[in-house]
């Protein structure tokens, strides 16, 4: 039995779709009932559990032999990484009462820079309390999702300009599609290397991309003309604070702070790197030509 955290989210339920045209079981774990439906509609069955409530996570996980987990941060939440640990703590625990035979966490490029480096140190500290419990675990560390541009898309198909807190805006940095992230994570699950405690894997995109190849994949979709620009690190802070809340404005203007010094990126030696088929231009389609 394979169980998924999170399994109404892009990486989530690609995973458990994977895993059910492979004609495993599957347990999807959820917070909200109102999304397992179409997780229902392709076999799985249904656990809620909120994600910091260890009992109730321990229960949901109960008799999976595999369990997928991710660490969410919510945008809203006053101290994201007060949030985030609480998290981390929840799972772990969880995880020491059911006492599954193998964990696939989902991770971050960075995570092994370690503390104090924004979001990848949250996602170091996850794996180092993961590497705590007695049980064999794979890390897959995902780069930057190209579903992520689908929040400034609008703005850009609107102005004609794609803003980007990456620059150069030329600069090609490490991207996925988040759907072939959890296809990826579905292959490690059912063919994990059964020799090794800890298996790190990292996956990214056919090829690497850049803001202004994001820019010009929306001119593509769209049918005009779209540049990509950079904005003034002066703006970061006021610009994300309009979308979250101050802690995480505060936390990814960081994290953009060490992208800037091109430190996000898969870690050196790194031996597994996979990547995803799915083209920029396919990712951004969707969002694109949503209604």
């Amino acid at each position: 039995m394979f169980a998924i955290l999170g399994a109404a989210g892009k990486i989530g339920f690609s995973t458990a779709k994977a895993l059910r045209e492979a004609g495993v079981p599957m347990r999807a774990i959820l917070r909200d009932a109102a999304k397992a439906d179409r997780l229902s509609a392709i076999g799985c069955d249904i656990a809620l559990a909120d994600l910091q409530d260890a009992g109730a996570l321990a229960r949901a996980i109960a008799g999976a032999d595999s369990v997928q987990i991710i660490l969410p941060a919510d945008p809203r939440a006053e101290d994201i990484k007060g949030d985030m640990r609480r998290s981390i703590e929840s799972i772990a625990h969880a995880l020491e009462e059911a006492r599954p035979a193998l964990i696939l966490a989902i991770s971050d490029y960075g995570a092994h820079l370690g503390d104090g480096f924004s979001m990848p140190g949250m996602f170091y500290e996850f794996e180092q309390r993961l590497r705590r419990l007695d049980m064999r675990r794979i890390f897959l560390r995902s780069a930057e999702h190209m579903e992520g541009w689908g929040r400034v898309a609008p703005v850009a198909i609107e102005t004609g300009i794609l803003p980007s807190f990456h620059d150069p805006v030329e600069k090609q940095v490490p991207n996925v599609s988040a759907q072939d992230v959890g296809r990826i994570a579905a292959d490690l699950l059912l063919r994990p290397e059964i020799e090794t405690r800890e298996q790190i894997v990292h996956a990214e995109g056919p090829r690497r991309y850049s803001a202004s190849d994001v820019a010009a994949a929306l001119s593509q979709l769209t049918g005009r003309m779209i540049v990509a620009r950079a904005l003034p690190r002066a703006l970061w802070r006021e610009s994300l604070g309009r979308l979250m809340s101050a802690s995480t404005a505060d936390l990814l203007t960081e994290l953009y702070d060490v992208h800037s010094k091109g430190l996000i990126d898969v870690e050196p030696n790194a031996s597994d790197i996979r990547k995803g088929p799915t083209e920029l231009i396919d990712a951004l389609r969707p969002i694109v030509t949503r209604p």
